[in-house]
């Protein structure tokens, strides 16, 4: 992606910091993910920012784990960001943070603002709390405990520390203002007690910071100038500001911007685990997810979702972003590398009475027309093949181009066919197609210049390999599953059609030797990627995209 040419907001902001030598001309960003599911679109757009940023200002981007939750973090999300991020083609190796690597000190400026008078250790519960905080057009109500004692607010903390206390029996606040009209300053909770392990840090902590006032301190230790967060930020911004100006420490900018929604599907990741749970979907990295994993495996290729992300650009309101455009990115990007190779999803058999029993040609076809390096190869031809059933019809309409009796049509990098009868089963159903070939027509054209409107693919019965195809629709019915007025759950817009398997699949014998790397347009029938679950003797391949957008005819 090139970043000198693209412009938003976030860049004039910079730009305006590096003349004004704000930050001494250094640039310092982050991507800090909650490592509690696997990375989706949305996360794509923030990465690309966030490191894009870095790169065209040649500053640094960390990749830091916000792992303050131990209730719903594990090491697996942890790798699979790692691993989403270095495919998407982002340097990470020497970048990696975790909160929890400051836990230590966050206690310690705790304990700054204890001294301070500018927190408190409360023991109301959770509700009350909520309760107590009052609404938009209630103040709220100071708790009992507001004015303790300095030392006996760092006595407490010290033994919340010391795991004295139960879950939710204490918790620490900020002192700001219980008539805020900003509600996030009516005395937030710093730390709240979980007795549960941690993924990196074991049990050696049970109190754990929140998110709003771990989220400054981070940014503040690492030094980063520009902290980019998604629009529902904004009104902890304040927040985030208070913290590190009570604590006179290193205060970056937090600038927001609108976060990814893409059409016809979800981006929360409590929903995104619901389909996981409740069998929608088989697990984060099914193709039909819209996580980066899910992506991959589907076979969309990281230039494409960074081109994507490059065309949406950065905005300040939010909106829903058209599935078709991920879609076109995924056609322009894989137009260029994907290798040509024919497929037969649904086959019927092609018999040329008037081609050699035992003769098998090899003919030449070019791997991919947009890059003469990619060469070419050799496809066997037969006297009977395999042809896609949709390319026959017995009685078809006057502007029906490809295969019916009396009809000829060109077989790609082949001849010239003329069918001449079919061949029915009891059921009145057509098993196979015989033909006749024009010799004089090998690769496709004829010195008399006769026009040939319908070119079909094939494959040869005798050296064809069988595999599995999977075709991946979009998830859901409706545009927004979380915002429709036609349903009453999400789940129940969700796309009946959005997967379907095939099981007879007849593909050219050169996919044998199948590279796990390498996309492929299946001629006439669309993208297509190898499946991380395919084995040699039990070759799957996945749809990546149609080779037009045909949900829209849908």
């Amino acid at each position: 992606m090139d970043n000198d040419n693209l412009s938003n907001f976030i860049h004039d902001i910079i730009d305006a910091d590096l003349k004004s030598n704000k930050y001494n001309s250094k640039i310092n960003t982050r991507f800090p993910p909650e490592p509690n599911g696997f990375l989706h679109i949305g996360h794509a757009k923030s990465i690309c920012l966030n490191f894009g940023i870095a790169e065209k200002f040649q500053g640094h981007c960390n990749l830091r784990f916000d792992d303050t939750n131990p209730l719903k973090e594990s090491d697996e999300y942890v790798q699979s960001i790692i691993s989403d991020i270095k495919w998407l083609g982002f340097n990470i190796q020497d970048n990696i943070l975790y909160a929890s690597d400051y836990f230590e000190q966050f206690y310690e400026y705790a304990l700054i603002l204890i001294k301070n008078r500018k927190a408190y250790v409360d023991d109301q519960s959770a509700e009350l709390i909520k309760i107590n905080r009052g609404t938009l057009n209630k103040p709220g109500e100071n708790s009992p405990n507001r004015d303790r004692s300095v030392e006996e607010n760092i006595m407490l903390f010290e033994n919340m520390k010391a795991g004295k206390y139960g879950d939710g029996e204490k918790v620490l606040r900020a002192k700001i203002n219980m008539n805020a009209p900003n509600l996030n300053l009516r005395d937030p909770i710093m730390y709240r007690i979980i007795h549960t392990s941690h993924h990196r840090t074991d049990n050696k902590w049970c109190i754990y910071p929140m998110y709003d006032w771990a989220h400054g301190l981070e940014d503040s230790i690492e030094k980063i100038t520009h902290s980019i967060c998604t629009l529902e930020f904004e009104d902890h911004r304040p927040l985030y500001d208070w913290y590190l100006s009570q604590l006179d420490i290193h205060h970056p900018q937090q600038i927001e911007f609108a976060r990814l929604d893409l059409s016809y599907t979800v981006m929360s990741k409590r929903k995104l685990k619901e389909l996981i749970d409740n069998n929608y979907v088989d697990g984060w990295d099914d193709p039909r997810m819209p996580t980066i994993s899910g992506f991959k495996r589907r076979g969309y290729s990281p230039e494409s979702i960074k081109i994507f992300c490059n065309k949406i650009g950065v905005a300040k309101r939010d909106s829903i972003i058209d599935y078709a455009l991920l879609e076109y990115c995924v056609r322009e990007d894989l137009n260029k590398k994907a290798l040509r190779v024919m497929a037969v999803l649904n086959p019927i058999k092609l018999i040329i009475d008037n081609y050699p029993d035992d003769k098998v040609e090899e003919l030449s076809a070019e791997n991919n027309p947009e890059n003469e390096l990619d060469g070419t190869r050799v496809l066997p031809f037969s006297k009977e093949l395999w042809i896609e059933r949709s390319d026959f019809m017995e009685d078809a309409p006057k502007k029906y181009f490809r295969l019916s009796i009396g009809k000829e049509v060109r077989l790609k990098h082949a001849y010239y066919i003329t069918c001449t009868e079919v061949v029915k089963n009891d059921a009145g159903e057509v098993i196979a197609v015989h033909c006749t070939y024009d010799p004089k027509s090998k690769g496709g054209w004829t010195n008399d210049g006769r026009k040939v409107r319908g070119t079909l693919h094939w494959v040869s019965t005798q050296h064809a390999i069988d595999a599995e195809v999977r075709l991946y629709d979009r998830l859901f019915n409706v545009e927004n599953p979380l915002n429709s007025k036609k349903i009453n759950n999400f789940t129940d817009a969700i796309n009946s059609s959005s997967l379907s398997i095939l099981k007879n699949c007849k593909l050219e014998p050169s996919l044998s030797n199948i590279n796990l790397d390498v996309h492929y347009q299946f001629l006439r029938m669309g993208y297509f990627y190898v499946d991380s679950n395919s084995t040699k003797d039990k070759l799957i391949f996945n749809r990546t995209s149609t080779l037009r957008d045909s949900w829209k005819k849908t």
